[in-house]
């Protein structure tokens, strides 16, 4: 059952990480846009990205279902990835252009707006399958089952794992082929492979569990929320129409309108519960938004730095820079089986937990590992421009410096480590503390952590690109051996101590849900 779940969630996050984790470079070669303008593109864009999944759950959780709205979003993420294939054949560019030996010409205005609609379809194909894919693979387990309501929280890490797996061989490949091929096919083989998981996922539909808690109306949240709206509209015309003198009632029209008052206040309590649920979230939702800003680093300016330092394997092969993002994925692909194995069963000796430590602990352990990740960052950074100064290459920004590409990797395990603690935790965290009936909406506001996040990066980089720029030189220079990339990250650095504090003192105070009973039914 969760075989066929998996194939499709793979599948979505090759594409997505596919699209996204060079695109700064397909944006500053192809494209010819500055670095400070398109990293703060693909922030604004990952931010859409990952708030729309709100909306994607929302129609999920209250009208389509998840399975549906798996299979809607599919049909659209094909799409999407076909016209983004497309959208490359419209350029007069090189694929290898955007150096001082082959300068890109200006894009079409056919091609930008191509290129645009197809990035931002990609991020509306995820808005339905990213909260509904781990929320229906994480319903195959009964959580009235002891034994498989254990197997849940082992779920997510090897849900995780599994992907950054698969994520850690694709991005090698995928940064190859777009490096040395061409983005077209690139673009083409990830739209192949969404097709084929659809066809898989397909294939699974009759042994799949679909999860009902009791209650009729209570289990669309969001379409109760619109039905006691038009109540109450439709009440307060009534009332302001209607002419007491001459108004008649009888008993049983007076009995029909005190039904109608009561079943009013029922909704009205029930989603005031329901949004008393999720709002005792929003402290710990806020405090992770700095979190989100480190991680969205290392798509962009991570892979810029990569690009200006020695990337020599031996005499012939040579790393392309998007392709230590991969080092993220291997991170994740050692450490959580390390993490299920060997440090659960041993915190849980000590805590009494089923989990080993609880889902917060988790988090927060991750965010340590996130800071420390920005300052090893900024002192690389501060070593790689120490380099380029004594070999003199300034203004040589397409020279290579003689500085192995190997110096970033501490950066990139630091952050692979933080995701194994915060990001699995989160996923675990908003799926478990909303009630049954929201839990895509709980994973979705898990996205739109990274997609306000997201957001405040892009808001950061214009703004310290104008306010360092008339002061003479930006720190986010087109040419990275003149700019202050080190500066800009010990800002986050800072940021991340004080959100840390923030969210220790939210951590301890939180208070975690009780359990409650749900159906379980199969429907063929």
């Amino acid at each position: 059952m969760v075989g066929s779940d998996a194939a499709v969630e793979i599948a979505e996050r090759f594409s997505f990480f596919g699209v996204s984790f060079n695109l700064i470079t397909y944006l500053t070669g192809p494209l010819g846009e500055g670095i400070a303008e398109a990293a703060s593109a693909i922030n604004i864009w990952n931010g859409v990205a990952q708030l729309l999944p709100l909306l994607g759950a929302a129609v999920a959780d209250s009208w389509l279902g998840r399975f549906r709205s798996i299979l809607l979003a599919s049909v659209i993420y094909i799409l999407a990835l076909a016209m983004l294939a497309l959208s490359t054949l419209l350029s007069s560019r090189s694929d290898k252009c955007g150096d001082a030996n082959m300068p890109c010409p200006s894009p079409s205005g056919l091609q930008m707006a191509a290129f645009y609609t197809s990035l931002y379809m990609v991020g509306l194909a995820q808005a339905g399958h990213k909260p509904c894919v781990q929320a229906f693979g994480a319903d195959q387990f009964d959580q009235s089952d002891p034994r498989e309501a254990a197997s849940r929280s082992s779920f997510f890490n090897w849900w995780y794992f599994s992907i950054s797996a698969g994520t850690a061989i694709m991005l090698v490949f995928l940064s190859y082929v777009q490096d040395n091929i061409g983005w077209g096919l690139s673009f083409g083989i990830l739209c192949a492979m969404m097709a084929f998981s659809l066809v898989v996922f397909l294939l699974g539909t009759r042994t799949y569990r679909y999860y009902y808690v009791f209650g009729s109306k209570q289990c669309r949240p969001v379409a109760t929320a619109c039905e006691a709206f038009t109540s109450w509209r439709s009440s307060w015309r009534k009332q302001k129409l209607t002419n007491p003198l001459l108004a008649t009632s009888t008993l049983e029209s007076r009995s029909h309108t005190k039904d109608e008052e009561q079943e009013v206040v029922i909704t009205h309590a029930y989603l005031l519960e329901e949004a008393k649920v999720v709002l005792r979230l929003l402290p710990i939702w806020s405090t992770c938004l700095v979190y989100a800003v480190t991680f969205s680093q290392t798509s962009t300016f991570f892979t810029k730095q990569a690009s200006t330092l020695d990337r020599r394997v031996g005499h012939r092969l040579q790393v392309p820079p998007a392709a230590m993002q991969s080092f993220i994925c291997i991170t994740v692909v050692v450490l959580l089986p390390l993490y299920d194995r060997a440090l659960v069963p041993l915190a849980r000796r000590y805590t009494g937990l089923s989990s080993g430590i609880t889902m917060l602990q988790r988090i927060g352990t991750g965010m340590v590992l996130s800071l420390l990740s920005m300052v090893v960052a900024a002192l690389v950074e501060t070593r790689r421009l120490q380099v380029v100064m004594d070999a003199g290459l300034a203004d040589l920004p397409d020279v290579p410096i003689p500085m192995s590409l190997w110096w970033m990797l501490p950066q990139y395990v630091l952050v692979g480590a933080a995701e194994v603690f915060t990001m699995v935790g989160l996923q675990e965290f908003f799926y478990d503390q909303v009630s049954d009936k929201l839990r895509s909406l709980g994973l979705a506001l898990y996205l739109s952590i990274f997609g306000i996040g997201n957001f405040i990066s892009s808001g950061l980089i214009s703004g310290i690109d104008r306010a360092t720029t008339t002061r003479g030189q930006s720190w986010i220079s087109n040419n990275l051996n003149r700019g202050h990339l080190d500066y800009f990250y010990w800002i986050i650095a800072a940021l991340s101590s004080l959100d840390l504090l923030l969210y220790v003192f939210f951590a301890v105070t939180f208070k975690y849900k009780t359990k409650t009973s749900v159906i379980v039914t199969r429907i063929y």
